[in-house]
């Protein structure tokens, strides 16, 4: 279980405390756990939206995205931020790009990222509550996860030392092959039929963002792994809503 409460503290801004630091190989194997992370998440907004069941509309829906965020600390919308300046910035050169994700500060094209994702969120979160289907809200956070162990599973990462690297280099590979399947069929079982829509809108995402940052970095960042996340739930969250 060492390994899920490293997850959940990573991943999460819940008060989670450790014995201790954790050794590399608990970092690799807490990947494991990043989809059960995001199941949490699921069942936390599912509950909220529950309990929100009432209130008007608007503010119903602004109340979970804003939940929704909370329980990440933002960290994610943090790597997609970096990530679209690096992009826009980098001009196409691998080294500028990887400099522009170290600069903490936040250029236009960002703002306007994070907007336009949030707005979206937003929107689809809307038509979910308005339809009474606070149950798929399970699915975006687990996909969303899922798809970091996915990206760890097939692609380089690219900056030496640091964490990502530790999680890279110490994930019990198998095994993380067998949490994908796992997380597919939960996500089948929850959606019913609209499941297959639902997985094949996350593969596609999945497929053409990793295209992109092998042809740009030639693998990842803990930056443009945060990114994928969020496009990625973004994807399973309207293609739940349309």
């Amino acid at each position: 279980m060492l390994a899920f409460w490293i997850a959940l503290q990573f991943l999460s801004s819940l008060p989670v405390r450790l014995p201790g630091m954790p050794t590399a190989e608990q970092m690799g194997r807490s990947l494991l756990f990043y989809p059960a992370v995001g199941f949490v998440f699921g069942v936390l907004l599912w509950g909220l939206n529950t309990a929100l069941d009432g209130s008007p509309l608007l503010l119903h829906t602004a109340l979970l995205l804003s939940a929704w965020v909370l329980l990440s600390g933002a960290l994610h919308l943090d790597g997609l931020a970096d990530s679209a300046d690096a992009w826009l910035g980098g001009f196409g050169d691998r080294e500028r790009t990887l400099q522009i994700m170290k600069d903490p500060r936040s250029g236009p094209i960002a703002v306007v990222t994070l907007v336009l994702v949030l707005l979206l969120k937003f929107c689809a979160l809307l038509v979910l509550v308005e339809r009474g289907q606070g149950l798929l809200l399970m699915v975006a956070p687990l996909l969303g996860r899922t798809a970091m162990l996915g990206l760890f599973l097939t692609t380089p990462y690219v900056r030496a030392g640091g964490l990502g690297q530790a999680l890279a280099e110490h994930l019990p590979r198998r095994s993380g092959w067998w949490v994908l399947l796992a997380s597919g069929v939960l996500c089948l079982g929850l959606t019913g039929p609209q499941g297959l829509y639902v997985l094949a809108a996350a593969g596609v995402v999945f497929f053409c963002l990793r295209r992109l940052m092998m042809r740009r970095l030639g693998g990842t960042t803990g930056d443009t792994a945060g990114a994928l996340l969020e496009l990625l739930e973004l994807a399973v969250l309207l293609s739940l809503a349309l």
